[in-house]
């Protein structure tokens, strides 16, 4: 196979980036898709877009490659290069320039007038055979529900012409800039940006989660089916899923992005890793229970993190804290990461945090990080409490200080 640095199916690229650059954890003697061959050629072509962020070490079972970024230092997230690399066909390059040069004067022009006008261009070149005009209609069809032709009805004949752009992006360039580094789909602000002759200094971000641009592909089909309220089906885990997308959440910890859904065959909320989504289908509508919106905002208010493990009762979480004056960072602390808890004044140096939770283990790491302040701590729950104090216990075993 001929080494090009263009790519047919994204999805091929984003797993190898992930195992073998982001992840670090395979060699080129693991690489067991294809032939060892087909291994360089990959490493070639990611090394045509990533080369200035490439490193190398060595262990016991070979030489690693990886990726380091530091994200002071780099203008944009260089992930993106890899939606630049999408392969075509010289048919697709000839008609893109093509229509779009002959539509880009005028109201438009019907289909027989565009076939008449490819003729008389492409006869002046030698190349095989003319474009059908199925085949042009398609290509219409396609960037008219791209945006970038219009087309009306005048009389019986449908006229297309080239989408009128008026809109001054120099206005925008610093939201872009923002948009493209900071949320889901950024690729479209780097998109964006890459029209722009002077563009605006990039900015820089203390914790930059730059692995959320290979999802990209995957988001834009969840978000297009959630516009639409029609379900989907997605590859995942080795086997397909199917459920209809309702919101996307992000880590702050992490970034790590995940997809909540309800299924409608078990009748239940799910959360899914989207980086563990490989392909993405769209299915037919199919009729919704009118208190999904009530039962999902219900949901909502009462999950702490994402395991989604459905449980029927809520658990009752309470934690009581002590804050001395002059602590107001800590009370800030408390009702910044509160997320559906409450918070109540127990009495001057007291607080008290509260929540009825589905997941309730999920809420373990946030209270620990309170111990020492901690005055009271009880749940509907025994064996979270109990859980608790016995990871309370470890702790002092392990550091040889005394439990009480």
């Amino acid at each position: 196979m001929a080494y090009s640095e263009l790519v047919k199916n994204f999805g091929s690229i984003r797993a190898y980036l992930r195992s073998f650059y982001v992840y670090g954890f395979q060699h080129r003697n693991e690489y067991d898709l294809k032939s060892a061959r087909s291994y360089d050629n990959e490493r070639r072509r990611v090394e045509s877009w990533l080369g200035d962020y490439m490193r190398f070490g060595q262990d016991a079972e070979g030489r690693r490659v990886f990726l380091s970024v530091d994200s002071r230092a780099i203008p944009e997230n260089p992930l993106y290069r890899a939606f630049r690399a999408k392969s075509f066909t010289d048919r697709d390059i000839m008609l893109h320039f093509h229509l779009l040069d002959l539509l880009s004067y005028g109201e438009g022009l019907p289909i027989s007038a565009i076939m008449e006008a490819l003729t008389d261009r492409l006869s002046e070149f030698e190349m095989g055979e003319l474009p059908d005009e199925s085949t042009v209609r398609k290509k219409l069809s396609e960037y008219c529900a791209l945006g970038l032709i219009r087309k009306e009805k005048r009389g019986r004949e449908t006229c297309y012409a080239c989408s009128r752009d008026e809109t001054d992006l120099k206005t925008w360039d610093a939201a872009a800039a923002f948009f493209s580094e900071a949320a889901p789909l950024g690729v479209v602000g780097s998109y964006l940006r890459d029209r722009l002759d002077d563009p605006f200094p990039s900015f820089r971000f203390k914790h930059h989660y730059i692995l959320n641009a290979l999802d990209s592909e995957i988001l834009a089909g969840l978000f297009a089916a959630m516009a639409e309220n029609r379900p989907v089906s997605f590859f995942s885990r080795g086997q397909w899923m199917a459920a209809l997308p309702l919101k996307i959440y992000i880590g702050a910890q992490t970034g790590r992005q995940y997809l909540l859904s309800w299924s409608p065959r078990h009748q239940r909320f799910s959360f899914h890793r989207i980086d563990l989504m490989e392909k993405v289908k769209m299915e037919e509508a199919i009729p919704l229970p009118e208190s999904l919106s009530r039962s999902m905002e219900n949901y909502c208010s009462h999950a702490w993190g994402v395991t989604s493990n459905n449980f029927d009762a809520l658990t009752h979480v309470e934690m009581t804290v002590r804050i001395e004056p002059g602590e107001d960072h800590i009370l800030s602390r408390l009702k910044r990461e509160k997320r559906c808890g409450e918070i109540t004044q127990a009495d001057e140096t007291h607080w008290r945090f509260s929540a009825d939770l589905y997941e309730a283990p999920e809420i373990l790491p946030f209270l620990r990080s309170f111990i020492g302040r901690i005055t009271a701590l009880k749940s509907s729950d025994p064996a979270l409490t109990e859980r608790f104090f016995t990871d309370l216990k470890a702790l002092n075993a392990l550091y040889g200080s005394d439990p009480e």
